[in-house]
């Protein structure tokens, strides 16, 4: 896998996510800007999230679906974002991001794999708004958005959202991303990636927890005394 492909799952893991608000009559008829003034009020209550996940990959020249499944999590501390995930099939791969650092760690190899976002750092912090704790208004400033009307996802009523980047940069990467709104509890339950290629990513979320006490632990990678460091940017 080539470091451009390594970087975008990331920034995936890093979308991921939630949209929060607060329950709303699951027959009540959205405008584009009720659900934006929405996530705005719950991004204030926003402290934490968990949530398990699956994260399918199509590949568009061999026509085939890669799958992986894990763990995430969110937490502010403070004006910062933290993410971890734990990616447990078909391979364990852990997923870090602090400190304007992206970190994988792959512990069949034990190699930890670092990215400096550097001069990417308002992209990656587009992607991180885009999920947890970010404010809906402030989207319009990264994407053009359309409100796509109510979709039932996994038996949730949803609203459906357009975002297309209105940078060439992004749009490089991702030419739109679709997501899908439970407004009865306020989080994102579906997200699709679609790229240049014609390759996509769709990714579920289950089980999700908001709000609770996250130990620290999960915010630190589990490497060993071994464990070789790379940053593909040196």
């Amino acid at each position: 896998m080539s470091k451009t492909d390594l970087m975008k799952r990331a920034l995936l893991l890093l979308a991921g996510c939630l949209l929060l608000g607060w329950p709303v009559p699951l027959a009540a008829q959205e405008s584009l800007e009720s659900v934006l003034t929405r996530m705005d009020k719950a991004a204030a209550d926003f402290r934490s999230a968990q949530a398990d996940f699956s994260w399918d990959q199509y590949q568009k020249v061999v026509d085939e679906t890669d799958v992986q499944k894990g763990t995430i999590y969110f937490r502010r501390q403070g004006e910062k974002l933290q993410m971890a995930a734990d990616i447990t099939e078909p391979d364990h791969k852990s997923l870090l991001f602090a400190d304007s650092r992206l970190q994988l760690y792959q512990p069949k190899i034990d190699q930890v794999t670092v990215y400096d976002t550097g001069k990417n750092k308002a992209d990656v912090e587009s992607f991180l708004v885009l999920g947890f704790g970010g404010r809906g208004h402030d989207l319009a400033r990264t994407f053009d958005l359309k409100l796509l009307g109510a979709e039932t996802v996994q038996g949730v009523s949803t609203q459906k959202l357009e975002l297309v980047p209105r940078s060439a940069r992004l749009r490089a990467n991702f030419e739109r991303i679709l997501l899908w709104i439970d407004m009865a509890r306020g989080l994102s339950v579906q997200q699709q990636f679609f790229e240049p290629s014609g390759n996509f990513r769709l990714v579920k979320y289950f089980n999700i927890q908001l709000n609770q006490k996250l130990s620290d632990d999960v915010f630190k990678l589990k490497t060993t005394k071994k464990t070789k460091y790379l940053n593909p940017q040196d």
